[in-house]
């Protein structure tokens, strides 16, 4: 997996935050590059979610700054956020499709949401597109509960895709899922990828699929970041903190 261009599309430097007198982020450092996935590992509690939380501004930092598409997150009006993140797609861990609603209208809901002047046969031809990608268009009038796990997953990552992102923050988008479909999932995280040129952090615990996706490894150690570098270096590495990750 090669990177077209060196342009980084978030910066974030010596970001700091806290809950009380715990520091889950300590002068943490990243920047993700355009067309680039990089994957961040580490252990529970570690403080993943919180940065990505803090990427999309649903927390507040203490400190540092992050820098999305050259714009500070922190100095946003709601307004300013609101368009901040339609270029953002999340893939929550658990699909946060709605139950109530058929496969199509889940996705119809971030077009209807987003793009008030939308014709209601563009957002049929999207709508058809985005599942026409994850091979699941013979789903679009299916109840969720009618899906397997997999299937969830692939109709939220259509969702996610509906509003074409240029960014994409995946959690965890292969826990509990099995080995076939986790890899079909890993296929269409690079699909979209080369496709999109889509630039993303991955939050993984499955060395599979940070093997399988990762043009970048980041390691979130006590709040920093304690190294980075692509799977094959990283797995060579004697460092115990590291090595652990790989055994």
């Amino acid at each position: 997996m090669e990177t077209a261009t060196k342009e980084p599309v978030i910066i974030i430097k010596d970001l700091v935050k806290a809950f009380g007198d715990k520091k889950i982020l300590d002068g943490f450092n990243l920047t993700l590059e355009k067309g680039t996935n990089v994957v961040i590992l580490g252990k529970s509690g570690s403080g993943k979610s919180v940065l990505i939380k803090c990427i999309i501004g649903l927390l507040q930092s203490d400190s540092g700054s992050i820098h999305v598409f050259k714009e500070n997150i922190s100095k946003m009006t709601e307004d300013e956020l609101d368009q901040a993140r339609s270029k953002i797609g999340f893939l929550f861990q658990s699909n946060a499709l709605y139950d109530s609603m058929t496969i199509r209208e889940n996705l119809e809901f971030p077009l209807l949401r987003h793009w008030v002047d939308i014709t209601q046969e563009e957002v049929e031809r999207l709508v058809n597109e985005a599942l026409e990608n994850v091979d699941l268009l013979h789903t679009i009038d299916m109840m969720p509960s009618e899906l397997s796990g997999g299937m969830l997953k692939r109709v939220a990552l259509a969702r996610t895709m509906i509003l074409r992102p240029e960014i994409i923050l995946y959690d965890e988008p292969t826990t509990g899922l099995d080995p076939v479909t986790s890899r079909e999932i890993e296929n269409l995280i690079l699909k979209l990828q080369k496709k999109n040129h889509t630039s993303s952090i991955i939050i993984s615990h499955d060395m599979n699929c940070v093997k399988n996706t990762a043009d970048l490894v980041v390691l979130l150690l006590e709040g920093k970041c304690y190294t980075e570098g692509t799977y094959e270096e990283l797995k060579k590495s004697t460092d115990d903190n590291i090595k652990q990750f790989f055994e």
